[in-house]
């Protein structure tokens, strides 16, 4: 799982029956994909999955800097430990599969369905993660517009 710390949106993915470096490689090309990162950290705990030399070789092609908390620390990836929480509670305890196939099906529908883009979230003002992402755009686009007509510009560097 990938979530994006700024909207809370997932943004990577995957299933597997395994716990592989490849899992996390797969969820880590899907949030490529969607994001385009550039100059981004990956948070993760110490699974050997995350420590892997794939992994690392992964991310820095990606100019995706890896990071880890201390070992042991409860708070390490509250982000995603929240998010397999909701899904626990919201999806997996309502429900049995008969196959890998049906619950992979299950989760997408979850996350593109539901999580991202309908369910609100207390941390974004409880708006869910495609609007406070579409608000973020369109407060910033107002602000940019506001500063073209004034002759000023936006940059990175001014935020």
């Amino acid at each position: 799982m990938v979530v994006d710390a700024f909207s809370r949106r997932v943004v990577g993915w995957a299933m597997k029956g395994h716990l592989r470096t490849e899992l996390v490689l797969d969820a880590l090309e899907m949030a490529i994909w969607q994001r385009r990162p550039h100059a981004v950290i990956h948070h993760s705990d110490h699974g050997a999955q995350y420590t892997s030399i794939e992994f690392g070789r992964r991310c820095w092609e990606a100019g995706v800097r890896p990071s880890m908390g201390t070992v042991g620390d409860c708070y390490d990836n509250a982000l995603c430990e929240s998010f397999f929480a909701t899904l626990e509670r919201e999806l997996l305890n309502r429900r049995t599969f008969d196959s890998h196939a049906q619950a992979r099906t299950a989760v997408f529908e979850f996350i593109e369905g539901w999580y991202n883009p309908r369910r609100r979230h207390s941390a974004l003002g409880h708006v869910s993660p495609a609007d406070y992402e579409r608000r973020y755009l369109a407060t910033t686009a107002c602000v940019q517009q506001i500063l073209e007509l004034s002759g000023a510009t936006l940059s990175a560097e001014t935020g």
